[in-house]
């Protein structure tokens, strides 16, 4: 069975046909996934989700891009939402060098303050990341980060970054970017990463891949991320799946 680790189902673009995805996502072998919230709509959206469906559990933070926008009431509020049994992790949060909205400095403080807080409420944390590796390496250093660990979201660096972030306690998340034919470091980082600390995404609606790019992704098609990922190393599908499903429980705090 399939654990997709990153998913917005909390997007407007599943509004008329939700159910359907995740039909189509358990009839691919989807067992569970954790749906992400990064601003208020979408993490009131998230617990809604949570409540309503056994096998989809919530992480909770602040997006960089949004960084701007967050108060230290949303910030207390997140801590409460920390509380809720299916709330697994904090995020996603981290760094967007690639967008203007937010000034890096700003980022960078809403950054420390949510991996405080993921130290207090002793949760595993989601990283996003665009354009800004070696600042979020320095920060998780800073702070600490080893002390809770979490993910290294929809990974797209070198093998030698995604080592230092497993040296920080830090699992590597391959999402539909390793499936694409001209993507040189996700593959190498398939190669050589162990199985035991990936994870697998689709980051969905966004990063569809192959023969979907371009589309609207969904849950269902994590199994292609699977399946290239045994292809690469040379394994079956269900080893895949049967360690990057036991990695993201355990991750979680998540009965097995």
């Amino acid at each position: 069975m399939l654990f997709d680790t990153h998913v917005h189902l909390n997007d407007s673009q599943y509004a008329e046909d939700l159910e359907v995805v995740i039909q189509n996502a358990k009839e691919a072998g989807v067992s569970n996934m954790v749906v992400v919230g990064f601003d208020r709509p979408t993490i009131t959206k998230a617990m809604e989700l949570v409540e309503t469906y056994e096998f989809l559990y919530a992480s909770v933070g602040w997006h960089p891009v949004d960084a701007i926008d967050m108060t230290e009431q949303d910030l207390a509020w997140i801590e409460q939402l920390a509380k809720h049994p299916k709330v697994v992790a904090l995020g996603e949060m981290g760094l967007d060098y690639h967008w203007d909205k937010s000034p890096k400095y700003i980022q960078k403080d809403v950054f420390r303050k949510q991996i405080r807080l993921a130290k207090k409420v002793k949760l595993p944390i989601i990283i996003h990341n665009r354009e800004a590796t070696q600042d979020i390496v320095d920060i998780l250093k800073e702070e600490d980060a080893k002390e809770v660990g979490g993910i290294m979201h929809c990974f797209s660096g070198s093998t030698e970054v995604a080592k230092e972030c497993i040296d920080m306690n830090f699992f590597i998340s391959l999402g539909g970017p390793v499936t694409f034919k001209n993507a040189k470091k996700p593959k190498e980082v398939a190669s050589e990463i162990p199985l035991s600390h990936l994870l697998i995404e689709t980051d969905c609606p966004y990063l569809a891949p192959h023969p979907y790019r371009g589309k609207r992704n969904e849950p269902a098609y994590v199994k292609l991320v699977a399946e290239q990922i045994a292809m690469i190393k040379g394994i079956p599908l269900e080893e895949v799946a049967k360690i990057t499903n036991r990695n993201a429980k355990r991750l979680f705090g998540i009965d097995c």
